[in-house]
């Protein structure tokens, strides 16, 4: 099975916005556009910068706007930009900005999302028609939280996802997030949603946002490449965690998934060398525990 994975990855570097929403002391924003373009100069393309939400709710990200302004006039020629965003009124915040590619999250466990964004299922499905409708220029993802397992409902079960992915694809939307919210899956159950989903929707297009809650980030992404999935997105440093999951700690650390993959030649475009730079910068600008085994390792130089 290990001879038929894919010979490239994209990867969406999520550290900007779900690596910086928890992290109490304010980052300033010529130190996070820092962080960013140093992420850019390492390889990385695909960035979700920030979240348009109400700065009373994440003060860490009332930069919106600016942040995105400045990184899209700098280097928009040269990435891909997304943000995500809680309503229609963040939708429209971010193409103001020059955003071109929103995420909008729905929880797959009804408790969770009523805890994350004070919404039923019906609620959010309708939010998303009217944002889909008003916004005909602006690409939509949405992201599947607790795709696998709930803080408040345990284990998920495969037929919920299904069911709401179903919901989601008859407004339009392509492109999905399969998200271990609270980083507790396995690898058996990442590849047999994986796996089932893709044949279930063939037409849609299926990414992994995977947690290290245990350990099992690495072991989980292997999973998901193994059936067939080849977007991932990660967080520089192992930042991030949701803050409606109680006991989540931070996402798969971008740097670990580099390393893996090009030690398994398959190419991402991202050099690792420069990557590990950026977490230097981060321990200084950033006042938040790092996650990363890359960032720690005492072996990376004698073994390149």
């Amino acid at each position: 099975m290990l001879d038929s994975l894919p010979s490239q990855v994209t990867i969406n570097e999520v550290g900007p916005r779900d690596g910086f929403q928890n992290v109490a002391v304010f980052i300033p924003t010529g130190e996070k556009i820092a962080i960013v373009e140093q992420l850019i100069d390492a390889g990385l393309k695909n960035f979700e910068l920030t979240s348009f939400v109400s700065p009373k709710a994440i003060p860490q990200l009332a930069d919106a706007a600016e942040l995105c302004r400045t990184i899209l006039e700098r280097h928009g020629d040269k990435i891909n930009a997304s943000a995500l965003i809680p309503n229609l009124k963040g939708a429209q915040s971010a193409w103001e900005a020059g955003i071109r590619e929103i995420a909008c999250v729905i929880s797959v466990s009804v408790s969770h999302n009523k805890a994350n964004i004070n919404r039923t299922h019906e609620e959010s499905l309708a939010e998303l028609a009217k944002i889909v409708d008003s916004l005909p220029g602006m690409k939509v993802r949405v992201d599947l939280a607790t795709a696998f397992a709930c803080p408040f409902e345990g284990w998920t079960s495969v037929d919920s996802v299904y069911d709401l992915t179903e919901k989601v694809a008859r407004l339009g939307v392509k492109d999905i997030v399969l998200a271990d919210t609270i980083g507790v899956a396995t690898p058996n159950r990442v590849s047999r949603l994986s796996v089932g989903i893709r044949q279930a929707f063939p037409a849609l297009n299926f990414g992994l946002h995977i947690h290290d809650t245990r350990g099992m980030g690495l072991a989980n992404t292997l999973s998901g490449l193994m059936a067939g999935i080849t977007t991932y997105e990660t967080s520089i440093a192992g930042l991030g965690g949701c803050p409606f999951a109680p006991g989540a700690a931070g996402n798969t650390a971008t740097e670990d998934l580099v390393n893996m993959l090009s030690g398994m030649n398959i190419a991402t475009g991202v050099d690792l060398e420069k990557l590990i730079a950026v977490v230097g910068l981060v321990n200084q600008k950033v006042d938040a525990k790092t996650n990363s085994h890359m960032s720690q390792s005492k072996l990376y130089e004698s073994l390149k």
